[in-house]
């Protein structure tokens, strides 16, 4: 399993025209199917990562939107053009275009073999996460992180031992959540990634644009 950030608020992969902005994005390779977890803010500059990358945003198989808010559902309309009966996994009833296959998500459900949704959880903004099986456990997909970082964590953990979180952590500081955890990459929204990495020194990953986490 591949998760490779192509959209975030930093670059990890510098020098090579890789163009960071506010919001996030992450492409999902299950070696089976291709997922793209929310847009970013700005379709040229997810198009512009994704091509830079080497993914042909005509392999994304399936779009999950965490929550409706512009920097994670933004670049939507520029995948249109290369897509044809992609299904379209978010919280809202709204279909763009034709060329989605809507589900609009309320309960927690299976979208692939390994993949699964939370369903949507309340908060401050209603938001769905992905839980992703990976080859020692459940690693943990957030866009924002708005129904806070525990009870998506709880949530999770209802499939099965979780040991990774990737995502947007938003004002998460209730650290002591986040032990026994292997994996812990803060990004996009996250106010305290300094104090994050300094507790899990060990255990922390940088984000950003062009980070490639294997699971």
């Amino acid at each position: 399993m591949k998760l490779t950030i192509v959209f975030d608020n930093v670059v990890y992969k510098k020098n090579i025209g890789l163009i960071s902005d506010w919001g996030f994005s992450c492409f999902v390779e299950t070696g089976k199917e291709n997922i793209l977890f929310d847009t970013g803010s700005k379709g040229n500059i997810l198009l512009n990562n994704l091509n830079i990358l080497g993914i042909d945003p005509k392999r994304v198989d399936k779009i999950i939107i965490s929550h409706e808010h512009y920097d994670h559902n933004g670049g939507l309309l520029a995948i249109l053009p290369y897509v044809n009966d992609v299904e379209l996994y978010r919280l809202s009833d709204y279909n763009p275009e034709n060329k989605f296959n809507l589900f609009t998500i309320d309960n927690s459900q299976k979208i692939t073999d390994t993949i699964f949704s939370t369903g949507k959880l309340e908060g401050i903004i209603e938001e769905q996460s992905l839980v992703i099986k990976g080859e020692k456990g459940f690693y943990v997909l957030v866009g924002c992180s708005h129904p806070g970082i525990e009870n998506i964590l709880n949530s999770a953990k209802e499939l099965g031992n979780v040991v990774g979180i990737i995502g947007g952590f938003h004002g998460f500081d209730n650290y002591s959540i986040l032990e026994g955890l292997d994996l812990i990459c803060p990004t996009h929204c996250t106010k305290h990634i300094k104090e994050i990495k300094k507790l899990y020194p060990d255990n922390y990953i940088e984000g950003g644009v062009g980070k490639v986490i294997n699971i």
